[in-house]
């Protein structure tokens, strides 16, 4: 593939707490699990992460507590060669995830905290970074008016901007209508109110299926990318790696179906290990596993 794309990230930055458990307890049941780690995650660093091992220039723009989590965050994504001159601590706690594993599958609840300080005001300071960018990619950890700012900016300078719609939640018509790209999971795309802008939207939305792979619908026709078939150890953090290697993929030059199959081997190969972050692959073990499952 091409040139180095410019990605900016603007969205969550927590501290998973992961526990994995055969089984999940029922409500006022205590349950032995087998093991416990924290490890960096929030979709937007997860996402943010992932391009950068991709290849891609990444900016975080994003905020953390002045906390132990903020500052092992910080460093973390540094070292992973993030540029995070655009994260600011903040007076607050710093994002968490609480993730149970089990039978191959999560449950998590994300408590936001430093997160809902980047908010409208807080992305219009960062509008130059935005501005000078290929591609944008936002999620929904964030409040809705730093996310509406920042398509907003991106527009106005000829951004790209990808929206995975997670966690869902509703969005307003001018959102779904001025992004290029929608990436819904199918429970996600469920809950998107899009029948009243069905034509415009038809074509951007990326539904990402898990192990059926990603449909998109180009001139009125519906496409399936197929994924590729992998032994399975954790899924979290599988939708951001997808979305990464797509983002990457189309800041490359490459076409939407082969954008498709290179975030579908990003995503497989993000599930191989344990962790959001721990499993996402470089573009050298991207390109060697599409070369030999092909």
């Amino acid at each position: 593939m091409g040139q180095t794309p410019k990605i900016t990230v603007v969205g969550s930055i927590n501290m998973d707490l992961v526990t994995i458990t055969d089984q999940l307890p029922k409500m006022g049941e205590t349950i032995l699990g087998q093991q416990f780690q924290m490890n960096p995650g929030g979709k937007g660093a997860n996402q943010a992460v992932a391009s950068a091992r991709l290849g891609a220039a990444v900016q975080l723009i994003g905020c953390v507590g002045e906390d132990m989590f903020g500052k092992e965050l910080l460093q973390h994504l540094n070292s992973e060669g993030v540029d995070v001159s655009h994260v600011e601590q903040v007076s607050d706690q710093t994002g968490t995830a609480s993730i149970i594993v089990s039978k191959k599958d999560n449950n998590i609840i994300v408590v936001p905290g430093a997160n809902n300080h980047v908010t409208a005001s807080f992305v219009e300071a960062k509008r130059e970074v935005i501005a000078a960018s290929d591609i944008l990619i936002l999620q929904l950890e964030i409040p809705l008016e730093g996310v509406q700012k920042a398509i907003e900016i991106a527009k106005e300078n000829g951004v790209t901007v990808i929206l995975n719609p997670a966690p869902i939640c509703e969005l307003p018509a001018d959102v779904l209508t001025k992004v290029d790209y929608l990436t819904p999971n199918e429970h996600e795309y469920k809950h998107l109110t899009i029948d009243d802008n069905r034509a415009e939207l038809i074509g951007k939305v990326i539904l990402t299926k898990g192990s059926e792979g990603v449909s998109y619908f180009q001139d009125d026709e519906e496409l399936n990318i197929p994924a590729y078939s992998i032994d399975v150890v954790d899924t979290t953090g599988a939708g951001d790696s997808f979305n990464a290697g797509f983002a990457v993929a189309l800041g490359k030059g490459l076409p939407v179906d082969a954008a498709c199959r290179y975030g579908n081997a990003v995503a497989a190969l993000s599930t191989t290990k344990l962790g959001a972050q721990t499993g996402m692959p470089t573009d050298a073990e991207v390109q060697e596993f599409i070369n030999k499952t092909n």
